[in-house]
């Protein structure tokens, strides 16, 4: 009985019903996943926020010749650039900044210290994903 009552609701639901949550979630995964890789690769050029280079582990700097802050500066170009892409094509560039969020997470494991660093970054790896899906949905 329960159950025919769970069913009956689900299939009452207009899409207003059930598109008002989601497509709020989904309109502030948006812009948050646009602003924030934007914010986060501009300041790779200008460190406001924090000295990007002490995110390179010491084995990637010496494969790179000594070259980690401009790996950084590559990583900056390639960051805005996905939250750019995830404003115009979030459909696609959504699950690039999920798959961004995961090799930086790679990159701090390689790092002592940073665990707390790779933790965050993937629920933010999680909620890119969840856009992705929601852009399934509510994007062009």
């Amino acid at each position: 009985m329960a159950q025919a009552i769970f069913d009956t609701k689900l299939t009452e639901t207009t899409d207003a019903d059930t598109s008002s949550a989601s497509m709020q979630a989904y309109q502030i995964l948006h812009l948050g996943f646009t602003v924030a890789p934007i914010v986060a690769g501009l300041d790779k050029f200008f460190h406001f926020l924090v000295n990007w280079d002490q995110y390179v582990p010491g084995v990637v700097n010496s494969l790179t010749g000594g070259r980690g802050h401009q790996l950084m500066l590559v990583a900056g170009v390639i960051e805005i650039i996905a939250g750019l892409g995830v404003w115009f094509k979030p459909k696609a560039f959504a699950y690039v900044v999920s798959a961004w969020l995961l090799l930086i997470i790679v990159n701090l494991l390689l790092i002592p210290g940073y665990f707390d660093v790779a933790l965050r970054d993937f629920g933010l790896a999680l909620g890119a994903l969840a856009l992705a899906r929601l852009s399934q949905t509510f994007s062009d």
